[in-house]
């Protein structure tokens, strides 16, 4: 259904495009049989002007002639005779002592249309120069608008369909994560059971604690994974209280060349926060820092608070980030390592900006001397 959709979608697109640019192909030859017949006037306004010539010597002149030479209001032209004189016509705002204008115009209509001689006597007595009336002149830039309306139209089918798919990769992994926190929850519950059983055969309490923390990890793995495409509840918390717990829990789990400083104020700063959700984007950024590292430097966690804001800055002494990856290194796939499928900071991002309404950025970063992420929440 989805595949006859999008091939519907695209028959739409293709004759859209079709009749655009059967109007752009129209409005050209329009436009040229337009000039055609703007010629075509100035040239029998040329003849009507040898004409009037011919008919002073004469004292004999035609109704006809000086209803054409009337007739022609639209057009601007400028005519020079053999002496350099110079008459105008249809220009406004033009003296006839501004050599400078008049020139500029004659090169400017020499470039429109080709200047058209007038004879008298096999002679060449004027020139005249003429311009593009304004109906021309707007049918000039008629294309160009429907151009720009065929680039918005393309542009607006772009982010449809790159929209419509990222809302299909959204409900897929909304999906997934809710199905994995659903597989996760069975064996927990048998596991649970399990402890109780060991429990009462007396074994070892140290084992069954260690057994108990990575059973309690699980749960709040799969609650995180629960979460994903619900509306989290956001409870006032102490975040300074909060991030130590999450690196608490990291620093028993990392190498000891990794080495992990925490930063903060005496005051206790509170905001609007998700604990599951805020410490799963703390790991996740951790784990990258870590990687950047590559298991061996240090990594600064600093938390401070700064006029209606408290902001978190993570730095390490890593390999950094190119500044042109500054932004895509949020997206959904982007990764830089061999292995792994690039969902972690497009997670965090998505934790931070759309459940908790802050910000998360590159701060700064500089290739093989370090990098720092900034987050940032409103205070309460």
């Amino acid at each position: 259904m989805n595949k006859k959709n999008n091939i519907s979608s695209w028959i739409l697109v293709s004759l859209s495009l079709i009749i655009i640019s059967v109007i752009l192909w129209n409005t050209f030859l329009f436009f040229q049989k337009f000039k055609t017949e703007e010629r075509s006037k100035m040239q029998i306004w040329s003849l009507a002007q040898a004409e009037l010539t011919k008919s002073l010597d004469d004292d004999n002149i035609s109704n006809l002639t000086l209803e054409v030479l009337k007739n022609n209001s639209t057009t601007p032209m400028i005519k020079v005779n053999k002496n350099g004189e110079i008459e105008f016509n249809n220009i406004a705002n033009l003296k006839i002592d501004d050599s400078t204008k008049i020139n500029k115009l004659i090169r400017k209509f020499k470039n429109e249309n080709t200047p058209i001689k007038i004879y008298y006597d096999n002679k060449v007595i004027e020139t005249l120069y003429y311009g593009n009336s304004d109906v021309i002149n707007k049918l000039k830039y008629y294309p160009l608008a429907l151009i720009l309306i065929i680039l918005l139209f393309i542009s607006l089918i772009y982010f449809y369909y790159k929209s419509s798919k990222i809302a299909t990769l959204n409900m897929l992994w909304t999906g997934m994560a809710k199905e994995t926190a659903h597989q996760i929850g069975t064996p927990l519950t048998s596991l649970m059971g399990w402890i109780e059983i060991l429990k009462s055969k007396k074994v070892d309490s140290n084992y069954l604690i260690e057994i108990e923390k990575d059973i309690d990890r699980l749960n709040i793995i799969s609650e995180r994974f629960n979460k994903i495409g619900s509306k989290p509840i956001l409870l006032k918390t102490n975040l300074t209280k909060l991030t130590r717990d999450s690196l608490d829990y990291l620093m028993t789990r990392v190498s000891d060349r990794v080495n992990i400083e925490f930063k903060f104020p005496k005051k206790q700063l509170y905001c609007q926060i998700n604990k599951q959700l805020y410490s799963w984007t703390i790991e996740n950024i951790i784990k990258n820092s870590i990687d950047a590292i590559k298991g061996d430097g240090d990594i600064l966690v600093k938390l401070s608070e700064q006029k209606n804001v408290i902001v978190l800055t993570i730095t390490d002494n890593g390999t950094g980030i190119k500044k042109s990856q500054f932004k895509k290194i949020f997206n959904p796939g982007f990764t830089s390592k061999k292995r792994g499928w690039g969902l972690g900071l497009s997670l965090s991002k998505r934790i931070i900006e759309d459940y908790h309404s802050g910000k998360i950025f590159v701060k700064y970063s500089e290739l093989n001397v370090k990098t720092i992420i900034q987050i940032e929440f409103d205070k309460v």
